[in-house]
Order: C-alpha cells, then sequence, then structure tokens
C-alpha cells in the first residue's frame, strides 16, 4: 500500500460517508434510519516491523466511521466471527430508554459470543457533534474503535463558520503483543501491565519511531482555509497533549458539546474525550512542513509509554512555485509530561455556549449529594503463601469509595428489569466514604480496598451533586471518570481536599461545561451536576482502562418515572444471553 494512499484512506472514506451516507430508509414518521453491518474480524496488522493477528471491525484499524444526523435512528449490526465474547458502546450517546443498546459488557447486555450478532438500535436525541465507539469488554477497545460523527439536522448551521474540509483525528496505543495476554497476565500476577510500544494517530505511529516512517498520518491542506479536527482520545491508558507546529488551533467543541471558542496551541485530552477544533492554514504557501505530535500527560507513580506520535501537516505546492525536494519541517514544543499547570488552565477555559439556542440547564437545586473518593489500593493474592507483584506482595487494586467493583457474571439491566437481582448485586452502594482520612495527605497504613457489586440507587428525575476526590494513596493520579447515559456540568473543581463549607461558594452555575468525561484532577476533586432523566444502569467508570480493570468502576440505577415515556423500553429480541 503507497505511502500517501495510506495517510488519505481514513479520511477518504470519511469524507466519503460524509457525502453519501450507507444506505438508509425513510421511515413513515420522517425519522432516517442508518444501517451499519459491523464483522468482527482477526486481520494481519503490521507497524514498528511487527506483524500480529487482531480484532478489527470489518478488517479496518482504526474501524469504519459511523456517520448520522441529529435525530436519526441508528441500527447496527454486529456479527461475532472472532474467538474473543465482544460488546461495542456508543461513547456519549444518551441512549435515552434505550439502555440495552449502550454496550458495556455485564452492565447493560451479556457479551456477544463467538458466532452470534446482536443488532444495536437507538436514537441520536438532541445530540450533535465528535463522539466515538468501541469495544466494551475486557482490553478490545485497544484495536475496536472509530468516529461516531453526528452532523446538526439538515439546514442547521454549526455556531461558527463552515469549515473548508473536516478531519478526524483520533489518538490510539499500539502494542507489539496482544493487549489481552498483557492484563490477562497483570491480574493474574497483581503487578501493573506492560505498556505500549507507540502511540498512533488515525492507527499510524509516524516517523518518531523505529520501523515506522512509511506509516505516517499526513494532512495535505491550501493556503488561507479552515479545517475542522474532530480529535478522539482512544488510548486505552494515557491523557495526551496534542498540538500542531506554529498554528494555533480553536476549541469550539469538547464531548459534543459546543463551547465558547477559545485559541490555544496545545490541547489536553484524556481518554474517552473528544474535542472539535477549527486549524487556520496560513495565507501563503509557507515553504515548511509542519509536525502534530501528541505524547502523554502523566501523574501517577506507574510506568507509562514516553514516546511521541508525530503526523504531518503538508501544505499543497502552487503550480508556479517550482518542485522543492526537501522542505523544512517543524516541530512543536510541548508542555513537560507532569505539567499539571497546563491542563488546569486548559481545562478552566472550557465553558458551555449557555445561549438560548444552546443552554446550560444546570441543575440549580440539589436532591441528593455525594462524595465519592476516586483511587488505588491493594488486595490480597488469590492464593494463600503466593507473593503478588504489586505493592509490599499484594495485588493492585482500584476504588470508588474503597469498593473496588466485582464484575457480575448476568448484566445488571437484564437482572433488574425481570427482577432477578438476589444475590446478583446490592443497592447500596455508599453515598459517601465508610472511612474518612487526609485524603491528600499522608494516605493510610491500611490500603486494602472492599470489594462488591453495588449499586447507586436514583428514583427518576433526581438531580445529583457529586464531588469525585482522588486520593493519594499509591499516589496522587489523574483519573479521567466517563458517566453512561448522561452528560454532567462540572461546576467546580480544585486540589487538595473538597472542603463542603468553602467550595461550593465558587461553584458555576451559569455557564459550566457539559460533557461526558472528566478527568478528576490529581491531588484534588472535581463536582459534576446533572439530572438522572434515563431509567436504567449506567456505568460510571475511569477510562484508563488499568485501572477500570483493578475495579475503578461503579453503576447508577435509575428507576422508571411514571409516565410511559419515563420507562425504559422493553428489551430486544435478539438481546444476546450470558
Amino acid at each position: 500500500m503507497g505511502e500517501n494512499f495510506r495517510s488519505i484512506t481514513f479520511i477518504g472514506v470519511l469524507i466519503l460517508a460524509l457525502c453519501v451516507f450507507p444506505g438508509f430508509v425513510l421511515s413513515e414518521n420522517g425519522v432516517t434510519t442508518r444501517h451499519y453491518k459491523f464483522n468482527i474480524q482477526m486481520k494481519n496488522v503490521a507497524r514498528l516491523c511487527h506483524t500480529k493477528s487482531m480484532v478489527t471491525v470489518n478488517g479496518k484499524f482504526p474501524g469504519p466511521p459511523i456517520m448520522a444526523r441529529e435525530g436519526d435512528r441508528l441500527l447496527i449490526e454486529v456479527v461475532n466471527h472472532v474467538p474473543h465474547n465482544i460488546s461495542i458502546h456508543w461513547h456519549g450517546i444518551r441512549q435515552l430508554r434505550s439502555g440495552w443498546a449502550d454496550g458495556p459488557a455485564y452492565i447493560t447486555q451479556c457479551p456477544i459470543q463467538t458466532g452470534q450478532s446482536y443488532v444495536y438500535n437507538f436514537t441520536v436525541v438532541g445530540q450533535r457533534g465528535t463522539l466515538w465507539w468501541h469495544a466494551h469488554i475486557s482490553w478490545l477497545r485497544s484495536t475496536l474503535y472509530g468516529p461516531l460523527i453526528i452532523l446538526p439536522k439538515q439546514g442547521t448551521p454549526y455556531p461558527f463558520a463552515k469549515p473548508y474540509k473536516e478531519v478526524p483525528i483520533i489518538f490510539g496505543e499500539w502494542f507489539n503483543s496482544d493487549p489481552e495476554a498483557i492484563i490477562s497476565q497483570a491480574l493474574q500476577t497483581g503487578g501493573g501491565p506492560n505498556v505500549s510500544d507507540a502511540y498512533t494517530i488515525n492507527g499510524l505511529p509516524g516517523p518518531l519511531y523505529n520501523c515506522s516512517a512509511k506509516d505516517t498520518f499526513k494532512l495535505k491542506v491550501k493556503p488561507g482555509r479552515t479545517y475542522l479536527l474532530r480529535l478522539i482520545n482512544a488510548a486505552l491508558n494515557d491523557e495526551l497533549f496534542f498540538s500542531i507546529a506554529n498554528h494555533t488551533l480553536t476549541v469550539v467543541e469538547a464531548d459534543a458539546i459546543y463551547v465558547k471558542p477559545f485559541e490555544t496551541e496545545t490541547l489536553v485530552i484524556t481518554p474517552g474525550q473528544t474535542s472539535n477544533v477549527l486549524l487556520k492554514t496560513k495565507s501563503h504557501f509557507p515553504n515548511a512542513s509542519f509536525f502534530m505530535t501528541a505524547r502523554p500527560y502523566v501523574t501517577g507513580q506507574g510506568t507509562f509509554d514516553n514516546s511521541t506520535v508525530a503526523g504531518i501537516l503538508k501544505y499543497e505546492i502552487p503550480s508556479n512555485i517550482p518542485h522543492m525536494k526537501k522542505l523544512p519541517l517543524f516541530k512543536p514544543s510541548l508542555p513537560a509530561l507532569n505539567d499539571t499547570n497546563f491542563v488546569t488552565n486548559f481545562t478552566n477555559k472550557l465553558r458551555s455556549l449557555a445561549t438560548p439556542q444552546f443552554p446550560a440547564n444546570v441543575p440549580k437545586n440539589v436532591d441528593k449529594r455525594f462524595f465519592f473518593t476516586i483511587g488505588l489500593g491493594t488486595s490480597p493474592c488469590d492464593k494463600k503463601n503466593q507473593t503478588c507483584q504489586g505493592p509490599n506482595g499484594t495485588k493492585f487494586s482500584a476504588s470508588v469509595n474503597n469498593v473496588s467493583f466485582i464484575q457480575p457474571n448476568t448484566a445488571l439491566l437484564q437482572a433488574h428489569y425481570f427482577g432477578q437481582s438476589n444475590g446478583l448485586y446490592s443497592p447500596d452502594f455508599p453515598i459517601n466514604p465508610l472511612h474518612w482520612f487526609n485524603y491528600t495527605g499522608n494516605p493510610p497504613n491500611n490500603t486494602m480496598v472492599s470489594n462488591g457489586t453495588k449499586l447507586m440507587v436514583l428514583p427518576f428525575n433526581t438531580s445529583v451533586e457529586l464531588i469525585m476526590q482522588d486520593t493519594s494513596i499509591l499516589g496522587a493520579e489523574s483519573h479521567p471518570l466517563h458517566l453512561h447515559g448522561f452528560n454532567f456540568f462540572v461546576v467546580g473543581q480544585g486540589f487538595g481536599n473538597f472542603d463542603p463549607n468553602k467550595d461550593p461558594n465558587n461553584f458555576n452555575l451559569v455557564d459550566p461545561i457539559e460533557r461526558n468525561t472528566v478527568g478528576v484532577p490529581s491531588g484534588g476533586w472535581v463536582a459534576i451536576r446533572f439530572l438522572a432523566d434515563n431509567p436504567g444502569v449506567w456505568f460510571m467508570h475511569c477510562h484508563l482502562e488499568v485501572h477500570t480493570s483493578w475495579g475503578l468502576k461503579m453503576a447508577w440505577l435509575v428507576l422508571d418515572g411514571k409516565l410511559p415515556n419515563q420507562k425504559l423500553l422493553p428489551p430486544p429480541a435478539d438481546l444476546p444471553k450470558c
């Protein structure tokens, strides 16, 4: 495959999809239904001089884009042809009353077993922007991911100038070995898993890695044009800084929510988050090309992949300029790996538009307040007389309010809907830590976590305020928390321990950013508010996959309301069985 072809294939697929949506039908009530088919199949893929057989959608890596408009219905048939169990999550889609299509294995569905299929059936209600889809079982999302792009309704403009072109930029991680084997071994030994061998842009590591120059993403642009870059962080375990040399980016959207535009030379984006930025190219051919690079923002004490992915921004050479063999190639300057000040300043700039057309409907009155500690911990080894590779011979664990989540063997939503929850889960997730301590000071001597499958139950339409507090146990660390089924408003954040008497005075209830994934600051806290107006069982977890594997996850059970349109829809006939 030629170098140029490889660099534009992914964009070509997107532009083609933008022009010609895959087959659709117009139903009687005027709602457009779009049909997609995902064949989950093994495919040999080579990067960094390593070829491996890996799980893909339709043989593509990254996977194909899903394109829709606000208000469309999507029917996505997923057929499993691989030896692994599979489930797919449509990250950021509200799934109003359609929790059966949300995708996290053993939470809203049993996984799709080998040789089986399932049709994800949902409608995009009141959302437009850049989201994404990914596998939601074990570490399979390392290769199973792609863009989910929702255009505004026909005839509805963006709240910014229409771009000349739109381009997806998906960050990922490449492992020379099998990520399933990596996490399996780590969970057996209790130690930290091996880190990735490279970061990728649209599946390509770029020229800063050995044996990788041919696998470089190249974005070809024209002078004096505006491009909309749809950024998605699909990396497994790393928050990333991103910058394009000698160019300023204008942030216009985060997690498919329009924001007050602001300019920046560098972005930070956590796993699970998306961001739309406008790239205004230089007015004249600049006689140069420019690296676009990403590398990690690191706060924890564990090992990490300390490398840099690079793509190249290439300007179209005007016909009146003689062909130059080699143009200078400029590199951007990225923040230091641990530059928490930059991250804080950047996240504080993110504000909702809060206009009549795009209001920020922040819950002003709170029905229920919760305080969750978020962090690491330890567990004893599985076998007696075994020494594990975690701290002091234990196993690494992670928890919310010191409860490390035990994955059930039947889907929680099915158990709830059919009244079969006895023995599967308990509805008593703690509203605050059972043991109070100086969360960001010296950690307690006992770092052992408790274990359980506990849910937090909310009556329909409860307005919730949740404080998520990082802890210093095994080191303070930034944790990107993702809530399924809802967007939430980030009304406050700070460092140290949350002060319930002082900190709420500084909450932003006017134009806070609304999103589905938020970084809990390292050694600090974040406050969010949301309205529990979506019945079902909704997963909440750290989007660093290693922490999810260690148990940093829980679920909310939102009960049905009284009216018919406030109740969970019945399960589909083809819902997978465990």
